[in-house]
């Protein structure tokens, strides 16, 4: 059977770009199971309380749910559990003391398939504050009522 080409969205972090200033993006592999691909392809997985973390000089995303696998039975891992993210040891580095000393956040944008292979892309994130968020809505109302007006 040949691999799948191109890329198909599993899932995006809507709530992420609401509440942080995305200054940056890469992208990482990730290292699951059997039964968590399969229901990852079903669309059953959860980025919203997510965020990543350098542990032991290794990066996991934590509070990524993937719900267990129908047909998985014993085979189910831990829904909550840590999964290892596929960086280069050199990107590791540098996003962990950047999370460090200048107080970014690296927060799951999206998953998706590519190529036949689960990939995450990352957000190198600051905080908004509720005005910054107050700003962000009042701008696009503001847009919305101009197309509104365009369109009549």
């Amino acid at each position: 059977m040949a691999r799948e080409r191109g890329e198909k969205i599993i899932a995006v972090n809507r709530k992420a770009r609401h509440d942080y200033f995305v200054e940056d993006t890469c992208e990482a592999g990730l290292v699951l199971h059997g039964t968590e691909v399969k229901s990852m392809r079903q669309g059953r997985v959860n980025l919203k309380e997510s965020y990543c973390a350098v542990k032991d000089r290794e990066m996991f995303a934590f509070g990524m749910h993937i719900s267990p696998y129908e047909q998985g039975n014993i085979y189910n891992r831990d829904p909550m559990r840590p999964k290892k993210l596929l960086l280069h040891r050199a990107q590791i580095i540098k996003l962990g003391s950047l999370v460090q000393r200048q107080g970014y956040a690296l927060i799951p944008l999206r998953v998706y398939l590519r190529d036949g292979r689960m990939k995450l892309e990352l957000g190198l994130c600051k905080g908004k504050k509720l005005h910054d968020k107050r700003d962000d809505a009042a701008e696009r109302s503001a847009k919305r009522d101009i197309e509104r007006a365009l369109k009549r």
